[in-house]
């Protein structure tokens, strides 16, 4: 007698045969869709990555400059570093502050001429307030610090003394591309009422993280585009004129080389007397070198030993000929250092 079929095994088995018939295989798995960042056509960047690594690397010089000097402000061991280089627009950054924020402007100096768009500086709360109870003669715990805190009267005068150190020291981390100086503006402890700068405009946020042993904290920098703008052009303008500088001068330069004046000097032999030896010389004595006739003789230009030759005449007159060359400079040094 057939066995009889439950429901259920009849239902699996209808749904075996829609299926194409033939046993269940494990499905497979779906390759994993490749992740892209979203770029936005209406606002295209501004600046290349080639960019950002640069200011990536000022701003990790900045990060040191700035660690030693707030050592020794606050008598306090402190770690800064560079935590990200973002190009943005202003909007972004400046929704994220908070109605108690503080805002220090500072202004490039750049062939002394004043930049009108302002950078800006943005220190959070606790970090602030931790170096200024430091300077006071506190050990900066700031462990009960509200997070609307607002400045006093006093933190603001300190804050100013900070940032204006802070400010004065940017334009030394430029120094290896170009010469740079930042003024301090002012402190703005209402930013939300004044616009520093136009929302939609591109910047490069700076993020720094700075850490105590008690207090962890962040130091902001906005770079406006108007600013870097200038200051890349006027680095590429003074790469440009370097190179073409060089070469329009270097026929010049040799030339005033040849033109140049050394004395040569012949040295036939060294040897050590007594000073009563010296002082009993009379004409017609000998004295001895300790070589032969043929020997050759040093040539010294400028101080250093360059050839050797042979004693000789020339139309009558002494002459020196030049059987060796000493090419090699260090070879130069390390016989001038045995002599």
């Amino acid at each position: 007698m057939p066995e009889v079929l439950s429901q259920s095994q009849i239902d699996a088995l209808l749904n075996s045969m829609n299926g194409g018939g033939g046993g269940s295989s494990p499905a497979e798995e779906e390759p994993q869709e490749k992740k892209y960042r979203k770029y936005d056509f209406s606002s295209p960047r501004k600046f290349t990555k080639d960019r950002l690594k640069m200011l990536s690397s000022i701003f990790d010089n900045y990060s040191r400059v700035l660690t030693t000097r707030i050592n020794g402000l606050v008598h306090a061991t402190c770690e800064i570093s560079v935590e990200s280089v973002e190009e943005q627009r202003y909007f972004e950054f400046s929704n994220a502050l908070s109605d108690s924020a503080v805002l220090t402007t500072a202004h490039l100096i750049l062939k002394e001429e004043m930049e009108e768009t302002p950078v800006l500086f943005y220190a959070a709360a606790p970090i602030m307030v931790s170096m200024m109870d430091r300077m006071t003669g506190g050990n900066g715990d700031v462990d009960s610090l509200p997070d609307d805190y607002t400045y006093t009267e006093l933190d603001l005068k300190l804050f100013e003394v900070l940032m204006k150190d802070f400010v004065s020291m940017m334009g030394i981390t430029w120094e290896n591309y170009i010469q740079l100086e930042f003024e301090f503006g002012r402190v703005e402890n209402n930013p939300t009422l004044v616009q520093l700068i136009g929302l939609e405009e591109t910047v490069v946020l700076i993020d720094m993280k700075v850490a105590f042993s008690n207090v962890e904290g962040s130091i902001s920098i906005v770079l406006p585009e108007a600013v870097l703008t200038e200051i890349f052009t006027q680095i590429n303008a003074g790469s440009a004129s370097k190179k073409s500088s060089s070469e329009d001068h270097s026929d010049e330069i040799f030339d005033n080389l040849r033109e140049s004046t050394l004395e040569i000097r012949a040295e036939l032999a060294r040897t050590t007397l007594r000073l009563d030896d010296v002082y009993r010389l009379n004409v017609g004595d000998v004295i001895d070198l300790n070589q032969k006739k043929d020997s050759t003789l040093n040539l010294y230009v400028g101080g250093q030993r360059w050839f050797n030759g042979l004693m000789g005449v020339s139309d009558k007159k002494l002459a020196v000929k030049i059987k060796e060359v000493y090419h090699n400079a260090g070879r130069r040094d390390r016989v001038v250092n045995e002599q």
